[in-house]
C-alpha cells in the first residue's frame, strides 16, 4: 500500500514509524514532514491544511491511505473531501471533528447526553463573561477560546485582574483568531488527569493504552502551558475500575451521542479526563491522536497499525483484535529555549545518531529540519525522546539518559516527567 500522513511534528513521526512497521506499506510519504520523518518517509512539500493539493498528489500518484493527524485540516474536512474522491481515510469528517473544533458545541453534547464534565456557561461578550466571573469570585476561572488554538487556548486564570486579562487576549486581541469569539468559562476541577486514545469505527470503541501528559513549561506544573512536556504509559491513576467506569459513562455514551446526533464519529478520539472526587469527568475531546501522547502510545502497539486502520475505515472495528505490549513507556521533550512564547531557531542538533542514541531508545522528531545530512532545530518542541522499560521507572531512566546525549543551543526539558 501507499500510504499518506498528514502533518509534520512528533506524532506524525511516531505515526509514520508504526506505519513502517507494517508488511502492507510499500511506499510512506508525509506533508509536509520534518527533517527527522525525512529519514523514514518521503517527505511531500504540501502545507497540511493544503486540502487540493493532497487530493491531488493522491489522485497522481493513486495512493492507498491518507492518515490526516492534525485538528485543522480535519476540521476544515479533509477527510470528507478525499472520499469524495474516492480516497480512503482514516480521521473523522469536518461534522464530527466538530467535538474539537468547538468547545461549545462539546460541552452542549455532554449536557444534552449527560457524560460528567465540569459546570459552565458560554458567552460572546466579554463584559457579560466578565460580569459572570466577577460575581461567581471563584478562582481559578477556567476559560477556554471555543475554537481550535493549538492547544494554547485554555487559560487557568488566578483572580479577577487574571480573569480580565484573558477575556481580553482571547476576545477583544483575537490571540487565536476566530477561535476566540465565544468563551467557555467552567469550573476548575482538582485531580489526577488521564489521556485515553481510543479507536473507533462510530460504532464500537477499543480504547488504546493510558497515558499521562505534562503541559506546563517547567519542573513541578510550574509556568504557561504547552504542547506538552513529555508524558508516559501506562497512566499510574487509570486503575482496571476506572477503565470499566469510564467505558460505561463516557467513551460509549460519547459514541453513541455523536451518531444520535448525525455526527458518527470514525477515527481516534481522544479523551482527556479529571479522576475527580465524584468520579472520571471529561475535560476536553480531541478528534485525533494527542500530541506528544501518540509518541508513548503507539510504542506500545503490538497489532498491526494498517490491519486497525482498515478496520475502523470499514466499520469492522468489533472484529479487529488490538493488542497491547504490558512494558511502560516515556516520552521527554527537549524544547527550545523561551517556548511556547519567543524562542530562535536554525541552532544545529548534535549526539543524533540512526539508532536514537541506546537500546530501547526512539527519538522522534517534532521541530527539525535536515540540511546537508545535519538537523537544526525548527519549532518549539523539537525532539521527544522516547523509551520503553519493563516499568515506569526504567523506561524514565532510559529517555533521560538519551537526552542526555544529544545537545543544542538553549535545550530546554523538564527534569520530572513522570515524578
Amino acid at each position: 500500500m501507499k500510504i499518506l500522513v498528514i502533518g509534520g511534528g512528533g506524532r506524525e513521526h511516531a505515526i509514520v514509524r508504526k506505519l513502517k512497521e507494517s508488511p502492507h506499506t510499500t511506499e510512506l510519504y508525509c506533508a509536509p514532514g520534518n527533517g527527522g520523518i525525512a529519514k523514514d518517509a518521503q517527505c511531500v512539500p504540501l502545507s497540511a491544511s493544503d486540502i487540493p493539493g493532497v487530493v491531488e498528489f493522491c489522485k497522481k500518484n493513486q495512493t492507498d491511505l491518507v492518515f490526516v493527524a492534525p485538528d485543522d485540516p480535519l476540521a476544515a474536512g479533509m477527510v470528507d473531501e478525499l472520499e469524495k474522491a474516492g480516497i480512503r481515510a482514516f480521521g473523522p469528517n469536518a461534522k464530527a471533528a466538530r467535538i474539537e473544533s468547538s468547545k461549545v458545541f462539546a460541552k452542549g453534547l455532554m449536557k444534552k447526553y449527560h457524560i460528567p464534565t465540569a459546570k459552565y456557561e458560554v458567552f460572546d461578550d466579554p463584559e457579560k463573561a466578565l460580569n459572570f466571573i466577577r460575581r461567581r469570585d471563584v478562582y481559578p476561572a477556567v476559560i477556554k477560546a471555543d475554537g481550535l488554538a493549538l492547544g494554547k487556548g485554555v487559560i487557568l486564570a488566578a483572580d479577577y485582574a487574571e480573569a480580565q486579562a484573558a477575556v481580553k487576549k482571547i476576545m477583544e486581541d483575537k490571540a487565536f483568531g476566530a477561535s476566540g469569539s465565544r468563551v467557555v468559562i467552567e469550573e476548575f476541577l482538582t485531580g489526577p488527569e488521564v489521556s485515553v486514545l481510543a479507536f473507533t469505527d462510530g460504532k464500537c470503541v477499543k480504547p488504546m493504552v493510558s497515558s499521562k501528559d505534562h503541559k506546563r513549561v517547567f519542573d513541578g506544573g510550574k509556568g504557561p502551558n504547552t504542547g506538552g512536556m513529555g508524558t508516559i504509559s501506562p497512566n499510574p491513576y487509570y486503575t482496571p475500575e476506572l477503565a470499566e467506569t469510564c467505558m460505561k459513562t463516557i467513551f460509549l455514551p460519547t459514541i453513541r451521542a455523536m451518531s444520535a446526533e448525525g455526527r458518527p464519529f470514525k477515527g481516534c478520539l481522544y479523551f482527556g479526563l479529571m479522576i475527580t472526587k465524584d468520579g472520571p469527568k471529561v475535560i476536553e475531546y480531541n478528534s485525533r491522536f494527542g500530541d506528544p501522547e501518540t509518541q508513548v502510545v503507539l510504542p506500545r502497539l503490538k497489532t498491526d497499525f494498517v490491519d486497525i486502520l482498515e478496520a475502523v475505515i470499514d466499520g469492522r472495528l468489533e472484529q479487529q483484535p488490538v493488542e497491547w505490549s504490558s512494558e511502560a513507556c516515556a516520552c521527554v521533550v527537549m524544547a527550545s529555549g523561551g517556548y511556547p512564547t519567543h524562542y530562535e531557531k536554525g541552532y544545529e542538533i548534535t549526539g543524533l545518531d540512526e539508532g536514537g542514541q541506546l537500546p530501547d531508545v526512539t527519538v522522534y522528531h517534532a521541530g527539525t529540519a535536515l540540511r546537508n545530512g545535519r538537523f537544526y532545530t525548527n519549532g518549539g518542541r523539537v525532539l521527544g525522546v522516547t523509551a520503553l522499560g519493563k516499568d515506569l521507572p526504567e523506561a524514565l531512566r532510559k529517555a533521560y539518559s538519551g537526552v542526555e546525549k544529544i545537545h543544542f543551543e538553549g535545550a530546554h526539558y523538564r527534569m520530572d516527567i513522570g515524578k
